[in-house]
């Protein structure tokens, strides 16, 4: 028997499990799927940073505000607020997780595509990961073509 896989699981457990996001069932028997560990901690900071200030009705707090920046001028001005902005939610909704470092680049002016990359070291294990947030400053530069 591999002993590996269950160690990585009890290490791990701390990180928790919930309903993935965005919520989907499985094709074969039609149940909720779930993440875990890794992913999960990953899927929380995505929704997070989706997520307006003062949208959760009993959480006022949660959520990132990065709507504020749609539409603004892409400087380096605007890669520290959104730095800053980060920083704040994260350190106010993601408590499994201490940050190392937050980068802002602009990776594609003209669709108006930052890219904001999150070093991340888990609390209980000092592991370090990294995420990187996909964010359109121009609203609705992400839709393909039809």
């Amino acid at each position: 028997m591999d002993n590996s896989n269950l160690i990585t699981k009890e290490e791990n457990h701390f990180l928790g499990s919930g309903w993935s996001f965005p919520v989907t069932f499985s094709v074969g028997n039609h149940q909720l799927n779930l993440s875990g560990y890794e992913q999960n901690v990953n899927e929380s900071l995505r929704i997070i940073l989706l997520t307006h200030t003062g949208e959760r009705n009993l959480n006022s707090r949660f959520g990132s505000g990065l709507q504020q920046f749609f539409f603004r001028k892409m400087d380096e001005t605007l890669k520290g607020e959104i730095a800053d902005v980060v920083r704040f939610s994260l350190l106010h909704n993601e408590p499994r997780i201490s940050l190392q470092e937050i980068t802002v680049a602009y990776t594609d002016i003209l669709a108006g595509l930052i890219e904001i990359r999150i070093v991340y070291v888990f609390n209980q294990t000092n592991t370090r990961h990294n995420y990187v947030f996909p964010f359109y400053i121009k609203e609705g530069t992400n839709l393909g073509s039809r």
